[in-house]
């Protein structure tokens, strides 16, 4: 008999065990509180729940898995949250003019949990097809709900996993995390450690442990205005929400899939980029990189989409300014001198703006990578703007509705860098993108230099939006011949 260990689908999977995994007893000091940066403030106001999940080939038996493979997942996995402590902390958020803190005291732990995939064939799961937003969704752990306490303090918890056995066939793992503890660069780095330390049968000695120390990030002003607005909202706002840009939550008929850019398309958009910038003397401005030209196509992919799948008189206000969510990460930046090892956020963010009519015309392509380049171009001259501006857009993205694209992930990750012991993943999903208003960036796991774009539409649209991007790239490469 199925146990139930989802609320989207109980059928699907078979309880096999949950327990809490931590530190192990008496490695970390206790208590031990972690102030959370400026860099992590914001994300209180628009805590995203993220979902990420890994597939791994495993053609052997259930036995053998839960016999040989799953003690040294737990052991590793323990072993690493010991260096990515707010892991297994709870993120605090107390009354002020207290301020919000990671603490960890002796016996924290988070939930882990081992089901049987009853229902699912892998191979149909991870095969390169649109599939129903919702077939993850019996693979995927529920973040438990924050919780307050009588003074008002509320107490959000971190993390969650849970591992999926197929059967002769493989395993998955996923995981729900809030924001708060961890932007893209964090996570990934915890899940390469994570993974290289079950490989290595549990010897750090090759292993860059992370960086923890807030003091080395320094505290600009923000930091309090970050607070004020934070202690002014309704706690009922605070560690609840989800981020969809659009507020366009996944319906019954929503569709996911994953298209692959290859290196020869993207070099393409670079050069035609490129080309046209010279030619208009503005080839200093930014930087034509891989992130702009993939980003300008599915931009105005989306808009392209939207005049041809109008419905009734509501056709799209060619006038209308529309946005994309930039989000960038600072340790990329040589002034901000924050290490590529440092657990936690590092992101800052600018909306890149035009009308719909500019990138439904026909240099699209052009006026959505002036649009995207200059403001990559400005977060990293002047970071500082970045930070303060993220807070604002959270607060303001309801009003913006369908008008604005959020990104989510990123090539420069290395997400097909997670090998337990058993082979990269074959197939890695953000499973947080399951509507219109946001797409994923990742590398590819056999097309060295490619990129993977994830997008959920709705299933009637998804093979229109294929068509349109098919026809831009296949239009593009025909003016870049001649």
């Amino acid at each position: 008999m199925a146990n139930k260990v989802n609320q989207h689908d109980h059928k699907a999977v078979k309880l096999i065990e949950k327990c809490q995994v931590g530190p192990p007893p008496g490695s970390v000091p206790s208590p031990t509180s972690i102030p959370l940066s400026f860099f992590d403030l914001p994300w209180l106001s628009c805590p995203a729940k993220c979902k990420r999940i890994f597939f791994y080939h495993f053609p052997y038996s259930k036995t053998h898995f839960l016999q040989q493979v799953l003690p040294n997942l737990k052991q590793s996995l323990s072993l690493s949250l010991k260096h990515f402590l707010p892991l297994s902390s709870t993120i605090v958020f107390p009354p002020k003019p207290q301020t919000p803190h990671f603490l960890y005291s002796q016996g924290d732990t988070l939930t882990f949990t081992v089901v049987e995939s009853t229902t699912t064939n892998l191979n149909n799961l991870i095969s390169h097809t649109p599939r129903d937003v919702t077939c993850l969704d019996p693979f995927v752990p529920i973040l438990p709900s924050p919780r307050a306490l009588e003074d008002g303090t509320l107490l959000i918890p971190p993390m969650a996993i849970q591992v999926t056995v197929f059967p002769n066939s493989g395993f998955t793992i996923c995981i729900t995390f809030s924001h708060v503890v961890a932007d893209g660069r964090a996570f990934h780095n915890f899940i390469k450690f994570w993974a290289s330390l079950c490989m290595s049968k549990r010897d750090l000695s090759l292993l860059s442990c992370p960086f923890l120390d807030r003091d080395k990030i320094g505290d600009p002003n923000e930091k309090s205005f970050f607070l004020e607005k934070l202690w002014n909202m309704p706690l009922s706002r605070v560690g609840h929400m989800d981020f969809v840009p659009n507020n366009n939550v996944a319906n019954n008929d929503m569709v996911r899939h994953t298209i692959v850019l290859k290196p020869d398309q993207i070099e393409n958009l670079k050069k035609l980029v490129s080309m046209k910038c010279k030619s208009l003397g503005l080839g200093t401005l930014f930087h034509v990189s891989t992130f702009v030209v993939t980003c300008s196509l599915i931009w105005i992919s989306y808009v392209k989409l939207e005049f041809i799948t109008q419905v009734g008189d509501e056709f799209p206000n060619e006038d209308e300014e529309i946005y994309m969510m930039i989000l960038a990460d600072c340790r990329y930046l040589s002034e901000m001198k924050i290490p590529l090892t440092y657990f936690g956020n590092c992101l800052i963010s600018a909306l890149a703006t035009t009308k719909r009519s500019k990138l439904a015309g026909q240099n699209g392509i052009f006026e959505a990578a002036i649009a995207i380049g200059s403001k990559v171009r400005e977060l990293q001259c002047e970071p500082d703007k970045g930070v303060e501006r993220l807070m604002s857009i959270f607060r303001n993205i309801a009003a913006m509705r369908h008008r604005v694209l959020g990104i989510a992930g990123s090539p420069k990750l290395g997400v097909y860098e997670s090998d337990f012991g058993w082979g990269k993943p074959k197939l890695s999903v953000v499973v947080h993108v399951n509507s219109g208003g946001v797409f994923s960036l990742s590398d590819c796991r056999d097309i060295e230099g490619g990129v993977g774009v994830g997008i959920a539409l709705e299933k009637s649209h998804m093979h229109k939006f294929n068509i349109i991007l098919n026809e831009l790239l296949t239009n593009l490469a025909a003016v870049h011949q001649d």
